[in-house]
């Protein structure tokens, strides 16, 4: 079963972004990490997750089941967990800035 970025993309960070926004404290500190990913996406520090994923995709085909933007040893990185074809799953970290 291929997944497209499109049926499985846009339904994540709406959740996440709905989920963000709930207001319990349990989220508070969710809806700050939100903010600081928007804020690198703004500053030109990452690229959009739509064109990351767009590029993976290619090399690692495979249905997302999960994206994390995490700051490492001073760069931000996506954290990205696939299932591919088989029942593998892939994790792979990928520089947010290329």
């Amino acid at each position: 079963m291929k997944t497209t970025l499109r049926t499985v993309v846009f339904p994540s960070v709406l959740a996440l972004c709905l989920g963000a926004s709930v207001g319990s404290p349990a989220h508070a500190d969710d809806r700050s990490d939100h903010d600081r990913a928007r804020a690198a996406l703004k500053a030109g520090e990452v690229l959009p997750l739509q064109e990351v994923l767009e590029k993976v995709q290619r090399s690692h085909p495979g249905e997302l089941l999960e994206v994390e933007l995490e700051r490492d040893d001073g760069r931000w990185v996506y954290e990205l967990k696939l299932l591919q074809s088989g029942g593998r799953l892939l994790r792979l970290d990928v520089d947010a800035k290329t």
